[in-house]
């Protein structure tokens, strides 16, 4: 789903209209700057490069747009700090643990402060504390800098702090309502 929403895959039918942008009339070049310059992703799986360590993977998009390194690295471990990852930004994504993965993937989706961010099962690998710090983080982003986040959660508890919940079956929806309904 996430991945038909921000562009990644293509649609059958129907249209997906981000910021009055319809992402799928975007050649696919576009769409993919689009998405550079708009989007954040927390992937399920990672998707970190294993010879990278977790700040340079955090600063990789930073760097790709063109941001100048010194930059980058100041953004990146700035990033990494919010997370709660300064004392780990020199080891390789096989030094860390899967939770710790999960917010360097975290860092590198807010890295280039997107308007919305994409995650799936953002707190999927993290301890019930540090997953209430990072949703507290999301909020945060969304109050203070008007960030959205689409999250796809089996977590009731990270469900509970959306303000829409939309509900998904077998690929069908089921419920579309707020979160204060659920």
């Amino acid at each position: 789903m996430l991945n038909c929403l921000s562009g990644l895959d293509e649609i059958e039918s129907g249209q997906v209209v981000i910021d009055g942008v319809v992402l799928h009339d975007l050649p696919d070049d576009n769409r993919s700057d689009y998405r550079a310059r708009n989007m954040g992703f927390v992937f399920q799986l990672y998707n970190l490069l294993p010879v990278l360590s977790a700040v340079e993977n955090v600063e990789l998009p930073l760097l790709v747009s063109g941001v100048r390194p010194a930059e980058a690295r100041t953004r990146s471990m700035d990033l990494l700090e919010l997370v709660g990852l300064s004392d780990r930004a020199q080891h390789l994504p096989g030094e860390l643990s899967g939770g710790q993965r999960q917010r360097v993937t975290i860092a590198r989706a807010l890295v280039n402060n997107p308007s919305i961010v994409w995650a799936d099962e953002p707190t999927g690998d993290l301890d019930s504390e540090t997953a209430s710090d990072i949703m507290d983080l999301m909020c945060k982003l969304n109050v203070e800098n008007g960030q959205s986040f689409v999250l796809v959660t089996h977590s009731d508890d990270v469900g509970k702090r959306a303000h829409r919940i939309v509900r998904m079956r077998d690929g069908t929806i089921v419920d579309d309502g707020n979160a204060t309904e659920a």
